[in-house]
């Protein structure tokens, strides 16, 4: 399964998830969604708004978490 990195990130840029939630300009439920992993959707909107706000390529923003493989 792919997963977004949004706290891991911002621990290392030394933001906070309060910071990130003030530019994203989005309800505060749908963004801890997306930093949580709780959805399984994301507009590419947002994909480039955190791509720009945390400095990192959209790619940089994903890993696969290879414990919920399911095969």
């Amino acid at each position: 399964m792919v997963r977004l990195r949004i706290l891991e990130i911002l621990k290392e840029q030394s933001h906070t998830k309060y910071w990130l939630f003030k530019q994203m300009d989005m309800s505060y439920q749908n963004f801890n969604r997306i930093v949580n992993n709780e959805t399984s959707s994301i507009r590419f909107e947002n994909l480039a708004k955190l791509s720009r706000l945390l400095n990192v390529p959209v790619g940089e923003l994903f890993e696969e978490d290879s414990d919920s493989d399911s095969g």
